[in-house]
């Protein structure tokens, strides 16, 4: 606050002073209208410039009601108040950024700002600080315990975007943190839950700030005494390759594909490689890897709430077979069917449970499978055989 009394200051200081206070009042709004947001429950909030805020609410878009649209100059004042100068700097000349932003006492968020029409945009989703536990995300808990109690091995959370692979990778690595003395690693595109240690030292590495590329981390990681390793996202040859050599040489490594299945997943890691190299990433992979999880959120049959449905991969000795011969590849798909004794199951597998449990519509579960047609055929046989105990005479 200036000593200076108002009317002996000057035109130019009153100007910059009234600024000042309009950009304090914006951002007074803009935390009120986010407040409002996420006790609406929305999972993602949409700010663009010339355009009323818009919220993702149980996978729905819809527009926050009464909200004032913003102009271009706001949008872009608001960028630059959530963001560290350094990821300002960048964002000037990248035209996009990721970056992580807090409101105390409501919620983090995972934010990208970047350019569209000339104008900026922002849109953030909102991270709980609150880790949740494997039963009450709806995982397989069994499997995710298995996968998660290991010394060594790679371990592949897969889904698309906003399908709950981040949250899915921080309540695994809490569960190791709770459990076991490990030295803990983890590079983060941003950061988005903040582990503090328990059982474990919890390391975390945002790409930005604190390193410049995952391959570059992964490399490094290995000179700092790494139990577990977290890499969010394989992006490119180098972090994979670096990954599954991690894992081969006695370290459990978890990382995110944007893939929907098992197979894709097998597929796009091998992809990544030259075709004379392919060969020899397959045994690497089959020797080192440990399971895949591909996972989509669904709405739940209430209308109220979403839903985690779930394809599970665990690396038995005939998935080994299949993940080296390219040739048999697609036959991973039979043996999840087949493999519910070991933990597995095939994504449509769990939505006609989930179906069946009442926890998703008939129409939702057909949206969603892998085989819409199949899907219909296992709901209709079903059906029959229920039809069929219902008739038969009691005595």
């Amino acid at each position: 606050m200036s000593d200076t009394p108002t009317a002996s200051r000057t035109p130019d200081a009153r100007r910059q002073d009234t600024k000042d206070q309009e950009r304090a009042d914006l951002l007074k709004a803009v935390v009120k209208m986010i407040r409002a947001m996420v006790l609406r429950h929305a999972s993602d909030i949409h700010i663009h410039a010339s355009a009323p805020p818009y919220m993702r609410v149980n996978g729905d878009l819809r527009q926050l009601e009464n909200a004032r649209a913003f102009t271009a100059e706001q949008t872009m004042q608001i960028a630059k108040s959530m963001m560290p100068p350094k990821s300002y700097e960048v964002f000037e000349k990248q035209h996009e950024m990721d970056f992580a932003f807090m409101i105390p006492n409501l919620a983090r968020f995972r934010c990208n700002v970047f350019y569209q029409r000339g104008s900026v945009s922002i849109v953030m989703r909102v991270v709980e600080e609150h880790v949740p536990d494997f039963d009450t995300l709806g995982l397989p808990s069994a499997i995710v315990t298995q996968f998660s109690s290991q010394t060594r091995g790679f371990v592949l959370i897969t889904g698309p975007t906003g399908s709950g692979k981040s949250t899915t990778l921080a309540s695994m690595i809490d569960y190791i943190n709770e459990h076991y003395k490990r030295n803990i690693i983890t590079v983060e595109d941003p950061i988005e839950i903040l582990h503090r240690n328990k059982r474990s030292l919890v390391v975390q590495r945002e790409l930005g700030s604190d390193t410049f590329s995952f391959s570059g981390a992964l490399k490094y990681a290995m000179r700092q005494d790494p139990d577990v390793i977290m890499i969010g996202e394989m992006r490119d040859r180098a972090t994979v390759e670096a990954a599954i050599t991690a894992a081969q040489t006695g370290h459990l490594v978890f990382s995110t594909l944007h893939t929907l299945d098992s197979i894709r997943t097998v597929n796009r890691i091998i992809d990544f490689f030259p075709p004379h190299e392919r060969d020899q990433i397959r045994i690497m992979l089959a020797e080192s890897l440990l399971g895949i999880m591909s996972q989509r959120l669904l709405l739940h049959a209430n209308g109220e709430q979403r839903i985690l449905a779930s394809e599970v991969l665990v690396n038995t000795p005939l998935i080994r077979d299949y993940i080296k011969d390219e040739t048999k590849t697609s036959d991973i798909k039979q043996a999840l069917m087949e493999g519910r004794e070991a933990g597995m199951r095939t994504f449509d597998q769990h939505l006609l449970d989930l179906w069946l449990a009442g926890d998703v519509t008939e129409e939702e579960a057909v949206a969603y499978a892998t085989s819409p047609h199949e899907m219909l055929v296992w709901m209709s046989q079903k059906r029959q055989l229920k039809n069929e105990q219902q008739e038969q005479p009691r005595f």
